[in-house]
């Protein structure tokens, strides 16, 4: 059985491709929601502890995007965005012209903007997992919160604490086609539950 914080080199180098698939995918969707050109760095993948996943996001004080979709069907558990100020500025600035300075300033358009690329974003991971593994898997519809990383964190810390205080974190930075090149980084957590984690195993022939 294998269990979160004992994946081997050859596992972690297939949910590497995965994860390069699903960026793949994300990035085509995004670039035709915001009608702009764009690419994707290659994705880093790696199991993180919860508290240093909080670290990696500026510590557990501070603001961030949580849009949290739950993995139904063959597998199921959850997977969450964490988005920071910079990728929702960009996001909302491109869509709608409107500045975003603070989050405070975000309107109910604008969470229902940054909900629907959640969507998109977690669909094109989800449809990665699916192709490259034949199982039939759904998502549901996103749920969206603004608050402090650990406040965030301790949701799916909670909900699947017994699995292990570790999670799987993909972590890629988007690149807009312009002169500046502006680059916004994206931060997605896949927890699976355990009978689910090795089922995905077994079908990428890696258990």
């Amino acid at each position: 059985m294998v269990q979160y914080g004992e994946f081997n080199e050859i596992q972690i180098d297939v949910l590497k491709e995965i994860g390069n698939i699903g960026a793949g995918n994300a990035a085509t969707a995004l670039a035709t929601m915001m009608a702009l050109p764009i690419d994707m760095t290659v994705p880093k993948v790696n199991m993180l502890h919860y508290n240093d996943l909080a670290a990696l996001l500026g510590g557990p004080e501070n603001l961030i995007v949580g849009i949290l979709i739950d993995v139904m069907g063959d597998l199921e558990g959850i997977i969450m965005f964490l988005l920071e100020k910079e990728f929702t500025h960009t996001v909302i600035n491109n869509l709608l012209g409107s500045a975003v300075e603070d989050f405070s300033q975000l309107s109910e358009m604008d969470l229902s903007v940054i909900q629907e690329i959640g969507n998109i974003l977690s669909a094109s991971y989800i449809n990665s997992i699916a192709s490259l593994t034949g199982l039939n898997i759904n998502i549901s519809v996103p749920a969206i919160a603004v608050d402090m990383a650990g406040a965030i964190l301790s949701v799916p810390a909670i909900k699947y604490g017994e699995i292990g205080d570790e999670v799987l974190l993909i972590e890629g930075a988007f690149i807009g086609n312009t002169e500046a090149k502006e680059e916004v980084s994206t931060k997605l957590i896949l927890i699976l539950e355990e009978k689910s984690l090795n089922t995905l195993m077994e079908r990428l022939g890696v258990s």
